[in-house]
């Protein structure tokens, strides 16, 4: 290379970093990253409504943003180093989509925002100080609605499954607030009459275990808890059901899609549509710290009529005239 031309990269790279902390004013682009937990073919349904949510604010990738994408594929032990690779890169923003993503990031960075979607309570999470106003570097959306929701997913699962006298709960123990959560189901099962039995889950090493003991008990129902590892391998959890003939009950639509009988919950992609809300304001001056963190308001309840066949069930009329969404 000649010495002008050498100089020349020099000099640009040496300049990169300055002009890049001058903002918009600047024309620069904005970079901003995502830190996932999942696979990215996972989070596509999650992506895509992040995407569309940007570009009907204006925001399209390539043009005039830049979105660093990063995924763990359901290895949380990856999530710290991935966490501090983007806080190397200066990103302007973070989207942390769960709460193993956002405590990553948080423990990565005190100054760069950070946008959480469908994480669990972020104050019980320690991730804010409050849900009006959070201060620090965090805001965004949550999918707590408290854990009452568990006790209300049991309750539409047996009116599928009237004659069920046992339905076993899937929980990961590892994450917050499905202890609660559990708690909310055994006080819905004992006004239902019904008994639980709760399996252990930290790992997809564990589905196989878990399932066998359902078997060996002849539960004939499943609830799975809210958990990220369970919507990472939520095709793998609708074999399991599947081979087991289990009625299995989560609270994402995704899983549905996948082959689970029914879901009920806040509409997931809908969250990540209004994530990026957060981005254009956070990009356009506004500090995370000064906005409300939004708590679902929409609720949807989501059945597999294929699935209800394949297991010999007969959703009731009046079931499917309340559900958002049936599959068929």
């Amino acid at each position: 290379m000649e010495r002008r031309a050498f100089l020349g990269v020099l000099a640009g790279s040496l300049l990169a970093a300055p002009l890049a902390a001058e903002g918009q004013q600047s024309g620069r682009v904005p970079r901003i990253a995502w830190l996932g937990g999942q696979a990215r073919e996972t989070a596509h349904p999650y992506v895509q409504a992040f995407q569309g949510g940007l570009k009907d604010l204006g925001w399209i990738e390539g043009q005039n943003i830049v979105i660093e994408w990063r995924f763990s594929g359901g290895r949380a032990e990856l999530l710290p180093d991935l966490a501090a690779e983007l806080v190397r890169l200066r990103v302007d923003l973070i989207v942390v989509p769960s709460s193993p993503t956002a405590l990553a990031a948080k423990n990565a960075t005190k100054t760069i925002p950070l946008v959480t979607v469908a994480v669990g309570d972020p104050v019980a999470l320690g991730l804010v100080a409050s849900l009006a106003r959070p201060g620090g570097n965090i805001t965004g959306l949550t999918n707590s609605v408290g854990p009452e929701i568990a006790g209300k997913q049991l309750e539409l699962l047996k009116e599928v499954v009237p004659k069920v006298s046992r339905m076993a709960v899937l929980w990961n123990p590892n994450t917050r607030g499905n202890a609660l959560a559990l708690r909310e189901t055994e006080i819905a099962a004992r006004a239902l009459g019904l008994e639980l039995q709760p399996l252990e889950a930290r790992s997809l090493n564990d589905f196989d275990r878990a399932f066998a003991a359902m078997t060996a008990k002849r539960a004939g129902a499943l609830l799975v808890l809210g958990d990220v590892m369970f919507s990472t391998h939520r095709n793998r959890l609708a074999d399991l059901a599947a081979k087991n003939r289990l009625p299995a009950m989560y609270a994402a639509r995704e899983s549905v899609e996948a082959g689970w009988l029914m879901s009920y919950g806040p509409n997931t992609p809908e969250l990540f549509r209004r994530a990026a809300t957060y981005v254009d304001k956070i990009l356009k001056g506004a500090k995370p710290g000064d906005l409300p963190i939004e708590q679902p308001t929409k609720f949807e309840l989501v059945i597999n009529l294929k699935t209800a066949k394949t297991l010999g069930l007969t959703i009731p009329p009046s079931l499917l005239q309340r559900a958002d969404q049936v599959i068929e």
